[in-house]
């Protein structure tokens, strides 16, 4: 009986140190009213501000997901683009509660600088684009090269690797920002530039000609991206995981934006849980049981925000490839919400 009591009181110490540690970030930004996110300083189908000061993108969406999440009113937001020199800084610094921009989750990162990844929400690969008329089909073709690249990123490190171990020497070309880096390879500062294909395309629709581009075929990387946050605070962390996983769950499950009030009247338990029909799947993440419900009516499901920033309804014209759900092929697996 002693040794039992002994547990349970061990037990009980555990769970209310933990408590007492968690929600740091969670309670600051309920103090203050809004999610603060970090996004990349303009990627097309990713994260771009438009000529009136509003912002659209695959990421963009996440965080306004994120505050349908904690507030369930979308607006309450706010979007900073940061420099992939800047990003860690800022999230470590407090100017930011969330990384949702395109960055590489790596070991390193995840146990060197205090944050933590949270998961997947685009699978990509990094590439090289060339003009035409540099008339090359493979990267192995650019002995000498000048490749502009951002610094302080995995694309740069990456770069490096697969050249050195091909034997084929370059000249890096170092640009901080992403559109200053098309700028320069629109000028003919360098003969190619690196980074995600999802970038390159990106970046190829937005030149003047893009059919005089080519995106070679090698793969230099993988390059799972996704949100970040700080490590310590494991409610804020589970609030961002559990926003990523819903939108995949509701997607597999063929809950969108328009037929989500409909779905509210389906007999299988997975999605009355999912849309807080089936009570206490919020409770333990200290938000309200309708927190996915919101989600979905606010931003839709993974495929609509998808579709709309990088798919064929957008200009990149993406295909889901990798993004696709697991069901059709690809790796996109929502977690179960139960």
């Amino acid at each position: 009986m002693k040794a039992l009591k002994l547990v349970a009181a061990g037990t009980a110490l555990f769970i209310s140190s933990w408590t007492a540690q968690a929600g740091v970030t969670f309670d600051n930004i309920k103090s203050k009213g809004f999610v603060q996110c970090g996004v990349s300083t303009g990627v097309a189908g990713f994260s771009v501000n438009d000529s009136k000061g509003g912002w659209t993108g695959l990421d963009v969406e996440l965080c306004r997901a994120l505050a349908v999440a904690m507030f369930g009113d979308a607006s309450k937001s706010k979007i900073m683009a940061i420099s992939a020199l800047q990003r860690f800084t800022a999230l470590q610094s407090g100017e930011v509660d969330v990384l949702p921009r395109n960055t590489t989750l790596t070991l390193t990162r995840d146990t060197t600088l205090g944050l933590i990844g949270v998961g997947v929400n685009y699978y990509d690969s990094q590439g090289i684009m060339v003009n035409k008329s540099l008339n090359v089909k493979s990267a192995k073709e650019l002995e000498g090269a000048t490749i502009c690249v951002q610094p302080g990123t995995t694309t740069e490190l990456n770069l490096a690797d697969w050249f050195r171990s091909n034997n084929i020497s370059f000249k890096p070309v170092v640009v901080d920002r992403m559109d200053e880096i098309i700028r320069a390879f629109a000028v003919g500062r360098c003969d190619a530039f690196t980074g995600d294909k999802s970038q390159l395309a990106a970046a190829r629709s937005g030149l003047e000609s893009p059919e005089k581009y080519d995106i070679l075929p090698e793969d230099f990387s993988k390059e799972p991206l996704g949100p970040m946050v700080r490590q310590g605070d494991e409610q804020w962390f589970n609030v961002v995981r559990w926003t990523v996983n819903v939108m995949l769950e509701a997607e597999e499950y063929g809950i969108t934006s328009k037929n989500v009030d409909d779905m509210l009247k389906s007999t299988n338990p997975n999605i009355q849980r999912i849309l807080g029909v089936t009570p206490g799947m919020g409770k333990n993440l200290g938000l309200d049981d309708k927190w996915a419900y919101n989600i979905i009516k606010t931003i839709g499901n993974y495929g609509e925000s998808f579709e709309r920033n990088l798919g064929p309804s957008s200009p990149l014209k993406l295909p889901r490839g990798l993004n696709a759900s697991y069901r059709d092929g690809g790796l996109m697996y929502g977690w179960p919400v139960r």
